[in-house]
């Protein structure tokens, strides 16, 4: 094979991690300033603020489960991208449509209306964007390389790089521009930004030679009341956007449907291991599945970067940092910034210990990956015991708590998509790669759950007062540290019956079997 190659690696995936960097600029900057959004200019409770963000955050990772099958069945990886970059597109730019601010007349709320309709519907632009596109490009990566190509790793761990450049920068600029000139500019870059990331997906094609094509081209022109499967695809996600409108503003419903899909999801892989698989397969697909279930725990950890971290910041937080004031907004700017620094050294780290049979296993690497999320609230914690006396905390302490968890996050979650792609079953990939984003949109929900912990809620035009609200940050970040230390102690016990199953020399047994 004639294959193109930049820096060692097929050229198509600096194309593509271009791409999902600027996907990833409009999810963060709308992400950065979402919570205060909502508070601020809505003047949404804290309790009815995490809500949203946790049904928007869960939604949007539900959603590749369809997206997924429908590119792996029909469209294919590559038409998916471009129908959800379009709708991406949409969404973002609908956000930049802000309203009257809300105003507390006779102790009521009155809020605009319509601007909060305008809100909810590019909500679920973004949500069923997201559920085409993400899934989607990760495969594509995946589909880059031969099945034992020892570039794999290393590549996810570029990708993921890569597209990390797109949220720090997100973080800073919309953030700043949101808080200093307008929500609408915030919102309106991020999707301007999306549109220049589908531009050179666009432009790219021709690097990723027949990966991301769809599987059955002759599926696409088959014929239902006289138009085309792919017309069909495309007009029916507008049901799809209905609902997730009807749902991020009706929560209640949500935990049902997410536990009915999970289970769905499980079983549905569960059967399909033990009936059409055989046994190295099989394994694998079990211990893939296992270790997808477990990193809820992570991401629900996580996700508090967007809720009670970003409030805590806004309170509690001394936001100077070297010569320069920060805003609540910009505060998690230090994952992404942690993430370019250190995933180069992660790449070479496990690069090195392959070398010398000595690099972890993907089950270990999940167990470390949730110790160090639990170990960052810890930190944190740490930090409100020696708060000045205003109550505020250093920002050293929650560098800190990002450097963790951002360590963590390059412990599984590159390593996660690398595992799926390397370990499924070629029929059900993207089904399997959105069962993956399955449980990033289960944690989303848990981790909403979670935050209500660290809620404040106060009368309606009071301010918050930082010595009231520090004690409960505390609690609640020392809750969070509990949660991810022990799921981890518990997983490492786990790990050596979790690291056989996989096969990792499945080549030769296989051999030695047959």
């Amino acid at each position: 094979m004639n294959e193109r190659t930049l820096l060692g690696h097929p050229a198509g995936l600096f194309v593509l991690f271009i791409s999902e960097a600027c996907e990833r600029f409009s999810y963060y900057g709308m992400r950065a300033l979402i919570a205060l959004y909502l508070i601020e200019h809505f003047i949404f409770q804290d309790s009815t603020a995490f809500g949203v963000v946790a049904a928007y955050g869960s939604l949007v990772y539900l959603m590749p489960i369809i997206g997924g099958f429908l590119a792996d069945r029909y469209i294919g990886f590559r038409k998916a991208i471009i129908f959800g970059g379009i709708l991406l597109c949409c969404g973002h730019l609908l956000m930049a449509y802000e309203g009257e601010a809300a105003q507390v007349i006779d102790n009521v709320v009155q809020r605009d209306g319509v601007a909060m309709n305008v809100m909810f519907l590019a909500l679920s632009f973004i949500i069923v964007g997201v559920g085409f596109l993400k899934p989607s490009i990760s495969n594509i990566v995946g589909q880059l390389y031969v099945p034992n190509d020892p570039r794999r790793d290393q590549g996810f761990t570029l990708f993921y790089m890569g597209i990390n450049l797109g949220a720090i920068s997100s973080i800073l600029i919309c953030g700043w521009l949101g808080k200093a000139f307008g929500w609408l500019y915030g919102f309106g870059l991020a999707g301007i930004v999306m549109l220049l990331g589908l531009g050179s997906f666009l432009l790219g094609r021709p690097l990723f030679g027949q990966a991301g094509e769809p599987n059955s081209p002759e599926r696409l022109d088959h014929r239902v009341l006289g138009i085309r499967t792919e017309v069909w695809i495309y007009t029916l996600c507008v049901p799809f956007i209905i609902a997730c409108w009807f749902l991020i503003q009706y929560r209640s419903l949500l935990g049902s449907l997410l536990g009915i899909v999970s289970a769905v999801a499980i079983l549905g892989i569960v059967v399909y291991s033990l009936a059409r698989t055989e046994r190295v397969q099989r394994h694998r697909l079990l211990v893939v599945l296992y270790l997808i279930v477990v990193s809820v725990v992570f991401w629900a950890l996580f996700e508090q970067a967007g809720s009670s971290i970003k409030l805590f910041a806004d309170r509690n937080v001394d936001l100077g940092f070297l010569f320069w004031e920060l805003s609540a907004a910009q505060i998690d700017f230090f994952n992404p910034l942690f993430v370019i620094v250190l995933a180069p050294v992660f790449a070479l780290l496990w690069r090195f210990l392959s070398k010398y049979n000595k690099d972890p296993s993907t089950p270990y690497k999940f167990a470390l990956a949730i110790l160090l999320a639990g170990l960052s609230f810890f930190v944190m914690a740490w930090g409100t015991t020696v708060a000045n006396s205003d109550a505020l905390v250093a920002i050293g302490w929650v560098i800190l708590g990002f450097l963790l968890i951002t360590m963590g996050e390059l412990c599984l979650s590159p390593i996660g998509l690398s595992m799926v792609t390397r370990y499924s079953a070629k029929e059900i990939m993207g089904v399997l790669m959105g069962v993956w984003f399955l449980a990033s949109s289960v944690a989303s929900f848990v981790s909403g759950k979670l935050a209500l912990l660290a809620a404040v809620d106060y009368e309606l035009g009071e301010a918050t007062v930082a010595s009231d609200t520090l004690p409960v940050y505390q609690d609640a970040f020392l809750t969070f540290g509990l949660i991810g230390t022990g799921t981890a102690v518990v997983l490492l016990l786990l790990c050596p019956i979790a690291s056989r199953l996989l096969h990792t020399n499945a080549r030769h047994e296989e051999e030695s079997s047959g």
